[in-house]
């Protein structure tokens, strides 16, 4: 059974730029909605559950047709979310360094390219930068579909599903992308980056 990781700073830690009332819904009703949905999907197959969200993520075949578009969509669910918690952090923003920031800077020149391709995203889905034969990609996937479905490794991970952003910004996704960088833990990140081959 999965469970709702806890957050490691305060439902507030994050604002002004993203408030109380939103994280408390977006983390206690929306991902936890994710986890049970999952949860009853693989109460059939007592064998799956004992997989990582990972494994049951990254091979997407062997899930049993009957709930492998469960597992895509709460599993991703799941497993976006949880990704998206570890790297934001409070008293964070600013600039990327060392290797990660040399990187950004040699296969993009700034970050414009992943802040347009939030506002590009049409409907609901996440934005992210995957490092995939040692290059750096800004793509972009729909609902909760996650790259790691297709064997690459996410480094960084934006939600721009509205629940996300809605209570605070309404329809200006603008507003939430810019406010979000703020809030960007770029020690996680980079650690993210190294840790990927």
């Amino acid at each position: 059974m999965f469970k709702l990781p806890e957050l490691k700073y305060k439902y507030n830690a994050l604002e002004p730029y993203i408030d109380e009332v939103t994280m408390k819904v977006h983390h206690d009703l929306h991902h936890k909605a994710y986890i049970d949905k999952l949860n009853v999907a693989l109460e059939k197959y007592p064998d799956l559950s004992k997989k990582s969200i990972e494994e049951l993520l990254s091979d997407l075949n062997s899930i049993p047709e009957d709930i492998k578009t469960a597992v895509r969509n709460h599993g991703g669910g799941h497993y976006n979310h949880s990704f998206f918690w570890k790297i934001l952090s409070p008293n964070s923003g600013g600039e990327p360094t060392r290797q990660l920031g040399d990187s950004i800077n040699k296969s993009f020149g700034s970050f414009k390219e992943f802040t347009t391709a939030g506002l590009n995203r049409f409907g609901s889905g996440w934005i992210w930068l995957t490092k995939s034969g040692g290059e750096l990609v800004i793509e972009s996937t729909p609902n909760q579909d996650t790259p790691l479905s297709e064997s690459k490794h996410a480094i960084l991970g934006l939600d721009v599903w509205e629940h996300a952003y809605y209570l605070k910004f309404q329809n200006r996704r603008a507003d939430y992308i810019n406010s979000w960088w703020n809030v960007v833990d770029w020690i996680e990140i980079e650690k993210n980056f190294t840790t990927i081959t």
